[in-house]
């Protein structure tokens, strides 16, 4: 077998193959990381390629992803099939969905929109078909602690700007303004990171990844996820028109959204201002901590989002001041709304 390193770990994964498959594999090659603790390595057999979920178990539970891929298969949602598992050795066996992310062809709004539609109709199924009651909670206290993720990394360590007593004062005050919007809505299966890099083309169909970190919580969550996407922006128009479809297909299959769509896309945009405050601090994290530099680049489209929705409320107003501030930029366009 060809080896991608002399390290033990690749070893070890080699030899765990040939136990669980039958074979050695004739290759094993890093098949790329993601944002958390998680590595995954491509094996290739003459006759077939297989995929491995590699973690510490120290640091990764892998209980979790197998218990969701399970409810997700009884739903009928497209995920990767579980060929073996080993999770005391952090090791799970996959099948191999490919490399074609949908994030790359979302080129042009007429191929993307097609592609969206695909997204919502899987969302859909998913928030209508899986329970979501034994599930923890994505609660007020968990929302909080994600927002301050953004505080401590985004403004503390990537700007460099420590909030005084009054900027903190104003701080809490809006988080719990956001917090408290949002545990206004419906919940319901959520899949918390439902975006363009976690959805994979395979035969013309989208299959999930990602969904171990499912919760309950907001139905509004994974669309905000997918239309205000991290790595890839839209026109408002776009974006509209996409959450009055989602919201018309979720009604009609009995999902608890708002009765009217004014208050949906309302909870829609502070759902995702939560989100985003969260993903700029992530961003930072995963640069300054973990020397993942290529999340930099999709800062200004996050922060942009924030702005924008700060900009649309006049609750948010004051935040979107201290922002601003805190960048050492002004406010040229009126809030309005």
């Amino acid at each position: 077998m060809n080896s991608a390193g002399p390290n033990g770990r690749h070893a070890a994964i080699a030899a765990w193959l040939e136990k669980v498959a039958g074979s050695a594999p004739a290759t094993l090659e890093p098949g790329g990381s993601d944002a958390s603790v998680r590595q995954y390595w491509r094996a290739r057999w003459p006759e077939r390629s297989l995929m491995v979920m590699d973690a510490d178990p120290a640091l990764f539970d892998a209980r979790p992803f197998l218990a969701r891929q399970a409810e997700l298969v009884a739903a009928g949602v497209r995920v990767p099939q579980v060929l073996a598992q080993a999770p005391e050795l952090g090791l799970v066996l996959l099948e191999d969905l490919g490399t074609q992310e949908l994030a790359p062809l979302l080129c042009d709004a007429g191929t993307a929109k097609a592609w969206y539609l695909k997204a919502i109709a899987n969302l859909v199924a998913m928030q209508a078909g899986l329970a979501a009651a034994h599930l923890p909670r994505f609660d007020g206290t968990f929302q909080q602690r994600e927002m301050e993720i953004g505080r401590e990394w985004y403004l503390g360590v990537h700007l460099g700007r420590q909030l005084d007593a009054g900027q903190q004062a104003l701080w809490e005050r809006s988080t719990a303004l956001i917090v408290a919007r949002n545990l206004t809505q419906p919940t319901v299966f959520m899949h918390r990171d439902y975006h363009s890099r976690n959805l994979m083309v395979v035969d013309g169909d989208l299959a999930l990844l990602d969904f171990q970190d499912a919760v309950h919580g907001p139905v509004s969550y994974d669309l905000v996820s997918l239309l205000r996407d991290a790595y890839v922006a839209w026109d408002e128009a776009f974006v509209l028109d996409l959450a009055i479809r989602y919201w018309e297909a979720a009604r009609a299959a009995g999902v608890p959204v708002h009765p009217d769509f004014s208050d949906f896309y309302s909870a829609f945009e502070w759902q995702g201002l939560q989100r985003h405050l969260k993903v700029l601090g992530l961003f930072a994290r995963l640069h300054h901590r973990d020397g993942k530099a290529r999340y930099l680049a999709d800062m200004p489209r996050v922060l942009e989002y924030v702005k924008s929705v700060c900009r649309r409320y006049s609750e948010l107003t004051p935040l979107g001041r201290l922002l601003l501030d805190l960048h050492g930029e002004r406010e040229t366009v009126a809030y309005t709304f």
